[in-house]
């Protein structure tokens, strides 16, 4: 009986927390829609989260494509099919893996930011001395960074399929003697504009989870630097895990479709 009653507890209590994230979601998602508009403080998201994580993206999307380039290639050497690699790597990349691989490194990056930066104004009392300036934090602190993700990730994925799908180029043409127009005639030929779409759909829904992540667990922390310490751990691991569900719920609609 006591294993059935922690195994209840435990249920009640993941249910209580993703309606309390589901509440802090939708407030912080229609505080835009009631004004004001915080243009400095969305201009400021949008270079923090956006512009800065270029980079790990950009790294991160060349070293993948390159590697995928060689299992692929050396997996279907197996059934003499290695011509088929640029449109294997090519829809690989643009479906899954630039989006999730994109939305974990902004997890990483931008969603600990925003845990610790929000956390550390909670603890210190800065949110409680907005409220009592009249200044709403959601409008100010939360909507900002939720709408600046959504809107800045699917960019960033674009940008990884690109240079993801570089870096399969530069490995099947210089390393495994492909030949570059070919390549590239390959995967115009074969790439869907369904398969874009897909795939930037998938950045915008791992966008706004990552900043509700983000944005709650640093918004809901107390005891000090260590509840802002315990806040951003607990945002890094929860995005990772809500991206890679919701990878699977979109992949599985947009499937069936």
């Amino acid at each position: 009986m006591n294993l059935f009653a922690a195994t209840g507890r435990l249920t009640l209590d993941a249910l209580r927390e993703t309606g309390r994230i589901s509440g802090f979601a939708s407030q912080g998602a229609m505080a835009w829609f009631t004004g004001p508009f915080y243009w400095r403080a969305f201009y400021a998201a949008l270079i923090r989260i956006g512009f800065t994580s270029l980079p790990v993206v950009g790294l991160t999307a060349i070293f993948t494509g390159a590697a995928l380039a060689l299992n692929i290639y050396d997996g279907s050497l197996r059934f003499n099919a290695e011509t088929f690699l640029p449109q294997i790597l090519s829809v690989s990349i643009v479906r899954e893996l630039g989006p999730v691989l994109a939305a974990l490194m902004v997890a990483g990056r931008a969603s600990s930011a925003m845990a610790a930066e929000i956390g550390t104004m909670r603890v210190t009392e800065q949110i409680d001395a907005m409220s009592t300036l009249a200044v709403n934090p959601f409008k100010y602190l939360i909507a900002p960074r939720i709408l600046a993700t959504t809107l800045t990730l699917p960019i960033l994925v674009l940008i990884a399929d690109i240079i993801g799908i570089y870096g399969g180029y530069l490995v099947s043409v210089y390393a495994l003697d492909f030949g570059g127009p070919v390549y590239i005639q390959n995967i115009s030929e074969f790439l869907e504009t369904r398969d874009i779409v897909t795939g930037l759909v998938k950045a915008g829904v791992f966008g706004f989870l990552i900043s509700v992540m983000g944005c709650y667990y640093g918004y809901t922390s107390s005891g000090g630097a260590q509840g802002v310490g315990a806040a951003t751990r607990t945002a890094v691991v929860a995005a990772a895990v809500v991206v890679l569900a919701a990878n699977y719920l979109l992949t599985s609609l947009f499937v069936q479709v």
